[in-house]
């Protein structure tokens, strides 16, 4: 069973992965940050590094749904290759930030990619508005993080709407600016009520 969380910059992907992995038990699989080669660099010079990283990410990803794929247990996953191909790619080339020839090389390669691998059985949607990312990404201090442009992250936002209304997936949506799961248990419960009816039934765990 693969789970997946999707969200813009800022969103709590990470921080649900966790929680959630420790709640089900779950094997949580998380997004290369900390030691990916290229983001410090892209966040100082988008239009240089853009390429790489896209492929960089990608190709990360692409590992990941594989592994995933050949494993019998229950994986959730921190950001899909969906989010990387249908959002952050196209925004960068948008944004004149990365080329025609790049992003052509670059779609191409995600086709042939995702010919070989299936959707996740669950996504989880973090939404949020931009007052809500900015502030979130203050809060966890990245340095390389704090160049980000408002316009950047606006445009992803848009992006992540129009791919969430055309998914054509299982999709579970938190309102992540109307909700503190990581502080509140409650709101905590309510997604994982959610999750127990849309993986489970009614009652979790095949309860009756």
């Amino acid at each position: 069973m693969h789970i997946a969380i999707a969200g813009n910059i800022g969103s709590g992907k990470t921080t649900l992965t966790r929680m959630l992995a420790k709640h089900y038990g779950w094997t949580p699989m998380f997004e290369s940050v900390d030691f990916n080669p290229y983001l410090e660099d892209f966040y100082a010079d988008m239009e240089r590094w853009s390429f790489n990283l896209q492929i960089y990410f990608l190709n990360k990803r692409f590992q990941d749904v594989v592994s995933i794929s050949k494993k019998d247990e229950y994986i959730i996953q921190d950001r899909t290759i969906f989010e990387d191909a249908c959002i952050f790619a196209p925004n960068l080339h948008d944004m004149g930030m990365m080329s025609d020839r790049d992003f052509d090389n670059y779609t191409e390669l995600f086709n042939l990619m995702i010919s070989l691998v299936g959707m996740p059985d669950l996504l989880i949607y973090l939404r949020s508005t931009i007052p809500g990312l900015i502030a979130q990404i203050e809060k966890r201090g990245r340095q390389y993080e704090q160049g980000i442009r408002v316009d950047y992250l606006s445009n992803l936002n848009k992006r992540y709407e129009q791919w969430i209304e055309g998914y054509k997936g299982r999709l579970l949506i938190v309102d992540k600016d109307n909700m503190d799961f990581e502080l509140e248990p409650k709101d905590f419960q309510h997604i994982t009520d959610r999750i127990d009816a849309e993986l489970f039934g009614l009652f979790p765990f095949g309860e009756e």
